[in-house]
């Protein structure tokens, strides 16, 4: 089943393997191959504030990690494709340039947040 899909996982965006559907509930296994959209740094539940509980860092998921994503968070991959490391880091930088732009503190916050993952990604 090694078809290329653009999968959606909480709010970062994959060129990934179709790995396995379950029709019964709505939902397929893929395996990531590649980054197209960095996830956003902070609370999902109250996006683009600071004043939150706990204001996530999140990291794009790795390498042919497997996760489950709804069906309808997938559709089938069209471009080129994508080596996983060069695409993580162009997806890194765009979110980065993106949020310079923005003079909130939830974009500082971000941004601090994107340093700290950059970190740990080695580029």
């Amino acid at each position: 089943m090694s078809e290329l899909v653009r999968a959606f996982y909480k709010t970062g965006v994959y060129m990934a393997e179709l790995m396995e559907v379950q029709e019964q509930n709505q939902r397929a296994l893929v395996k990531i191959l590649a980054v197209l959209k960095h996830p956003t740094q902070g609370d999902l539940h109250h996006p683009k504030e600071t004043d939150v509980p706990l204001f996530h860092e999140r990291k794009a998921l790795a390498q042919y990690e497997k996760t489950w994503v709804p069906l309808s968070s997938m559709k089938p991959y069209e471009g080129e494709k994508l080596e996983y490391v060069p695409s993580l880091e162009q997806a890194w930088t765009k979110l980065y340039q993106e949020l310079n732009t923005d003079q909130s503190a939830w974009a500082r916050l971000s941004m601090e947040k994107l340093i700290e993952v950059r970190k740990e990604y080695g580029f």
